[in-house]
């Protein structure tokens, strides 16, 4: 026990000892008159294999973690390819007037006052086009969904044109 906790951790050493016993039982016959250094020799060999084991081991883990991180962006990359061919396919529905209105709100960041500008709308035809688009997409779409994140963040103006 003395030799192979000097060269590995207790619980290996004890598998070490066990290991090494266990071959001395099956080569029981083979044993020599002295069976100290023979057992010292089959202590090392079990030692060598174990640290080859462990060295595998190693490499078997790193290769694993490899492939996790390369499945990972893959399967990112299918859910996000399908997400954009559904937004794609729910744009496309849209009229070309809620599909401007919607896109310059949402992609372009403008206020609905600066995209009703650059429809060339007035301001409540502007909030028309986009309540529409945002209930198509919510009826075509998810039907439990807030149309837009942001809709009740953004009221509607009232008649007066005043927030």
């Amino acid at each position: 026990m003395a030799y192979a906790l000097r060269h590995v951790d207790s619980d290996s050493a004890q598998d070490v000892v066990s290991e090494t016993f266990l071959v001395a039982w099956r080569k029981l016959a083979s044993v020599p008159d002295e069976p100290l250094p023979w057992l010292l020799v089959v202590a090392r060999n079990t030692i060598s294999n174990l640290r080859r084991s462990g060295r595998r081991q190693a490499r078997v883990a790193v290769e694993l973690e490899r492939l996790r991180q390369v499945a990972e962006p893959a399967a990112a990359a299918d859910v996000l390819a399908t997400e954009r061919a559904t937004v794609l396919t729910q744009l496309a529905a849209l009229t070309p007037k809620e599909r401007e209105a919607l896109l310059l709100i949402t992609w372009d960041g403008l206020t609905p006052e600066q995209a009703a500008r650059v429809a060339g709308c007035s301001l409540p035809a502007f909030h028309v086009r986009l309540f529409r688009a945002r209930r198509r997409l919510c009826v075509d779409g998810e039907p439990d969904a807030p149309p837009h994140a942001d809709a009740a963040q953004r009221p509607l103006p009232l008649a007066g044109g005043t927030s």
